[in-house]
């Protein structure tokens, strides 16, 4: 599909000493900006299960734009089946993962990449990911899924499945929560029937000789709307709040919620974007499964028109900006 990928992993496996490129500067390193409190808050955990489930939501994406579900209904088989084949394809040799090399010059996103194929001027991160549309059936292309591992394609169809049932539950739930009715986010997004996007990534973080000194991933809020985020259990996700980063702790069991540009804007700002990154471990691999809901493409970035009325202003103006043009300009880093 494309040219050879220079992977983190391979780096990591051959590595005398830490490569400059990845070295943050002391204000961005993360031992020297996570909070060492001796109480630190800790991220809300939602029981799916039970009534207040809601308000509860509403309440974390207010306050954290992010939280961890329990109690979701997503098999805990239909997990670690995804888990299996994501860590599988990773322990292959270089040249079968090289197969489903993204293509930057095309300016198509998904397959296999790393950090260190980037050329731009920033700190290298410390992951290498495979990246891929999972829903709906006309926005996938199965030339970016793996052969192998056996079992790749039919892991990741069942978790898809859960995945537009939980997403679609959240959505009415933060919806009703702005008091709008409960579909009235999703039709928002999707426009009708298959209107939503889901892109599945899978993160790999391997062992880094001196983790203190760099990310394996920069800050950053997601562009799409929702994010669904299951890792193995080596902690590493941080979270932003009130300028200080906070652990998220490994719950089992749980699937960690993630509130996006989308949402934040359509809200008109009563929900925040989480801005969150990823630090990596000394000896062991970190792996995670975000699940990122997507707009259609011709979705315009604005807040909805219920929740700007009368004398509330509208907190952004992107001047008509289609998702498609909001998406290139933060991915390229360009003025939105």
């Amino acid at each position: 599909m494309a040219g050879v990928v220079q992977s983190v992993q391979a780096l990591a496996s051959s590595l005398g000493a830490l490569p400059p490129e990845f070295v943050r500067p002391e204000h961005e390193r993360p031992r020297a900006t996570t909070f060492r409190g001796a109480s630190p808050l800790q991220i809300p955990v939602v029981d799916m299960s039970l009534p207040d489930a809601g308000s509860r939501m509403v309440e974390a994406a207010r306050e954290w734009g992010i939280f961890q579900v329990v109690n979701h209904g997503v098999p805990a088989d239909t997990v670690a089946e995804l888990q299996r084949v994501g860590r599988e394809f990773f322990a292959l040799p270089q040249e079968e993962k090289q197969r489903y090399a993204m293509d930057p010059a095309s300016g198509k996103t998904e397959g296999y990449g790393s950090s260190v194929q980037r050329s731009t001027g920033d700190r290298k991160i410390w992951s290498d990911n495979l990246f891929h549309a999972i829903s709906p059936p006309a926005a996938v292309n199965h030339g970016f899924w793996p052969d192998k591992p056996r079992g790749y394609r039919e892991a990741n169809e069942a978790y898809c499945g859960h995945m537009r049932r939980l997403t679609g539950e959240v959505l009415e739930r933060l919806s009703a929560g702005l008091g709008l009715e409960k579909g009235a986010m999703a039709e928002a997004f999707a426009g009708g029937d298959d209107g939503l996007v889901l892109m599945q990534k899978v993160n790999f973080y391997p062992p880094c000789p001196q983790p203190e000194l760099v990310l394996g991933f920069a800050p950053h809020t997601d562009l799409c709307a929702l994010t669904v985020l299951v890792a193995n259990d080596v902690p590493g996700l941080q979270v932003s709040k009130d300028g200080h980063w906070y652990d998220v702790e490994h719950v089992p069991g749980a699937l960690i919620v993630n509130v996006g540009d989308q949402i934040e804007i359509l809200s008109n700002g009563r929900y925040r974007a989480a801005l969150h990154r990823a630090t990596v471990s000394k000896e062991k691999t970190r792996m995670s499964w975000p699940v990122f809901v997507h707009p259609r493409r011709e979705y315009i970035v604005a807040p909805h028109p219920r929740l700007v009325a009368g004398e509330i202003p509208a907190k952004y103006d992107y001047k008509a900006k289609t998702f498609e043009d909001y998406t290139y300009c933060k991915i390229n880093k360009l003025p939105q």
